[in-house]
């Protein structure tokens, strides 16, 4: 619709003003590096040189993975578990995060950073097509039907391999070549307890709604171990890689040991992780323009 008054123009720009930041919430901006950050990890250490940086192909991959594909996957997940989230307390109107209020433009949103997606598989080179078009599939089959993964144990763990397919596609489009198996299993298996950490405060809304995760089978105790488990051997792989990366990974398995020794609350521990996600990425990144730049032999 075209304005034609100065009231119904500014009531034009309320409205999108009010709309960007609906989407601007939905997208969940503290977790924006979640997706994003791993795009910096693995371009520095698929990158042969540092002006291999400066590639604008890479720019898009992180403006991708830094908003659009936020949108996307939490959009989807909002609009698939409405009804769930009318119990989750994360979701109130005071919370970070908000309920899907059943917004057409939400929906149009959504389709659209899908198609950005399908539009970047065709941009990037072949050896990392497959892993955005992975993403997409993960990203949409966790919360749409018919595969719905978060609502069955285990596979609800595994499908969150989906936030390191990012960075292993900014390798692949740098490098020309697919990363070491040991970091894809690594950061694999460091995703599958960030997704069953976060789990861990929803245990009970999830249970009266009739959800079952891998959180909800095992209950609290026990995953806080599979957490601690799956961190230490993630830990473990890239120490097999090199011993730094090893080390800057095992600060997980101490929080997943110390969050319930230390009777922590996990909804407030739940809330450091980008912070600590931010800091254990920049210290990656950081090492790997390091070797880049020649301070370390490759």
């Amino acid at each position: 619709m075209i304005p034609t008054t100065e009231t119904d123009a500014a009531d034009e720009y309320a409205t999108l003003g009010a709309k960007l930041r609906r989407l601007f919430v939905l997208s969940r901006p503290r977790f924006w590096l979640y997706l994003a950050g791993p795009v910096l990890v693995g371009a520095v250490y698929g990158a042969g040189a540092l002006s291999d940086l400066a590639s604008p192909l890479l720019v898009v991959l992180f403006a991708y993975f830094l908003v659009p594909a936020n949108v996307f996957l939490y959009g989807i997940n909002d609009v698939y578990d409405a009804d769930i989230d009318a119990e989750n307390p994360k979701k109130d109107a005071d919370a970070p995060e908000a309920r899907f209020g059943g917004e057409p433009f939400v929906v149009y949103a959504v389709a659209a950073c899908a198609l950005a997606a399908v539009l970047l598989i065709v941009l990037v080179p072949d050896p990392a097509q497959l892993w955005i078009a992975g993403f997409v599939i993960l990203g949409s089959q966790y919360s749409a039907p018919p595969l719905r993964f978060k609502t069955t144990p285990l596979l609800d763990s595994i499908s969150n391999g989906l936030y390191v397919l990012p960075g292993i596609a900014a390798y692949a489009a740098l490098a020309g070549a697919q990363p070491p198996a040991l970091a894809i299993a690594g950061g694999w298996l460091w995703a599958m307890a960030m997704h069953t950490f976060s789990a861990i405060p929803d245990i009970e809304p999830d249970r009266q709604a009739g959800i079952e995760t891998t959180a909800t089978r095992l209950g609290e105790t026990p995953t806080f171990a599979y957490c601690a488990v799956c961190w230490t051997l993630a830990a473990a792989a890239f120490g097999a890689i090199d011993s730094l990366l090893g080390a800057a990974l095992a600060v997980y398995p101490l929080l997943a040991v110390g969050v319930p020794l230390l009777d922590i609350d996990v909804d407030r521990a739940y809330w450091w992780f980008p912070a600590i996600n931010t800091v254990v990425g920049a210290a990656l990144t950081m090492g790997g323009l390091w070797v880049l730049a020649g301070g370390l032999p490759v």
